[in-house]
């Protein structure tokens, strides 16, 4: 059994492969999705989630498997188009919709030639205010998936996993104490553990409820509305 204390203070990075993914509720069209590449029913697809969802894990698991190339849209330009798209596939995280002709050509060139185009964005395409209306019939032509705000089993499994990952043990009752009060985000996870970890080689403390306490306040949660204490 692991000791509840630190013991090594092991480089750590955050694992990009399909296997490290932990699939629950919350993700699992969003996973579907990716597994099904190269056999989507169109040339492109759009994966729609909030902020630390897990978006950008599933674009490195797509990318792998797909040799695509990167962009952010507000970078996105015709000229580049070719570059992205002119030998394989490309992921395109949608921050802004200004350069709609930009994003037109894109899924223009992908049909043409054949290349399969991945985006992402935090609303859904309704929401984008587009106004070329060709540009929107393409986009809700393509298949969309929706990833929710991380479920409390995802919340868990990631927490657990992270902990393991660093060589600290947590019990239960601190763990749920964490899942009652974090921001509801995979980003804020591996903040949160990130910080425990620092900390605790810092006291070299042992991981208990009040030790986490005090790593917590340091974060803010506004889905909170009454922790109960």
């Amino acid at each position: 059994l692991m000791n509840q204390q630190l013991t090594l203070d092991l480089p750590h990075r955050a694992a990009l492969g399909r296997e490290d993914f932990l699939v629950t509720d919350s993700n699992a069209a969003a996973v579907a999705l990716i597994d099904q590449w190269p056999n989507w029913p169109s040339y492109g697809a759009i994966i729609v989630g909030p902020p630390g969802s897990g978006k950008s894990h599933l674009v490195e698991v797509w990318r792998q498997k797909s040799q695509a190339q990167f962009s952010r849209s507000e970078m996105l330009t015709i000229e580049a188009i070719p570059t992205l798209l002119g030998t394989g596939h490309c992921a395109i995280e949608i921050t802004s919709t200004k350069p709609e002709r930009a994003i037109f050509h894109a899924l223009n060139f992908a049909k043409q030639e054949g290349r399969n185009l991945l985006l992402t964005a935090q609303q859904p395409i309704a929401e984008w205010a587009i106004t070329i209306p060709d540009l929107a019939s393409r986009l809700n032509a393509l298949p969309t998936v929706m990833i929710g705000k991380p479920d409390d089993a995802l919340l868990r499994g990631v927490l657990v996993k992270l902990f393991l990952d660093r060589q600290i043990a947590v019990d239960e009752a601190t763990l749920n104490y964490m899942l009652l009060r974090m921001p509801r985000s995979l980003q804020s996870a591996r903040d949160i553990v990130a910080a425990i970890d620092q900390q605790a080689l810092v006291e070299k403390a042992e991981i208990t409820r009040h030790f986490v306490a005090r790593v917590l306040s340091g974060f803010t949660n506004p889905d909170l509305f009454d922790e109960g204490s």
